[in-house]
């Protein structure tokens, strides 16, 4: 797939309320935060009626912050998580910043262009947000990686 384009039978759109159900099977699946998922927020892939990505946008005070970013199983590999993330990188209004779990995930932010940040580099808002994430990463060194676009 080029960076670029999405496959021919696949659409880009924001997600409406019906698509909540499969937003939460997506991001429950992926294990990732269940909470603040609002579907104002959510940019989603279609293939012919079947939410198979997504990620959201969500608005703090200072920031942005891109969360919920999972592509289904079956559909990985394909570029579709680049696509999506390139997409939120160009609808942000503010500085965008992410959480992310382990070094995979962080060296494929990397790769669109999101640097490491420390804590005390975030914005208010966020460190508020990412605060139980950063006392895991310090007391029981889960590989957590704070990143700015």
């Amino acid at each position: 797939m080029d960076d670029g384009v999405l496959p021919e039978n696949c659409l880009l759109r924001r997600a409406v309320a019906e698509d909540m159900r499969a937003i939460r099977r997506l991001v429950w699946g992926a294990r990732l935060d269940p909470t603040q998922l609002r579907w104002q927020q959510f940019w989603v892939v279609d293939r012919a009626g079947e939410v198979i990505a997504c990620g959201q946008l969500r608005a703090f005070s200072d920031a942005e912050e891109l969360g919920s970013l999972v592509v289904a199983q079956g559909d990985r590999d394909r570029g579709l998580g680049s696509f999506l993330v390139r997409h939120l990188v160009r609808q942000a209004t503010q500085p965008l910043y992410l959480e992310c779990l382990g070094t995979r995930l962080a060296a494929f932010y990397e790769k669109l262009g999101f640097v490491e940040v420390k804590w005390e580099e975030l914005p208010r808002s966020l460190k508020f947000k990412f605060a139980l994430s950063q006392l895991a990463k310090v007391l029981i060194r889960l590989p957590v990686t704070f990143m700015r676009n």
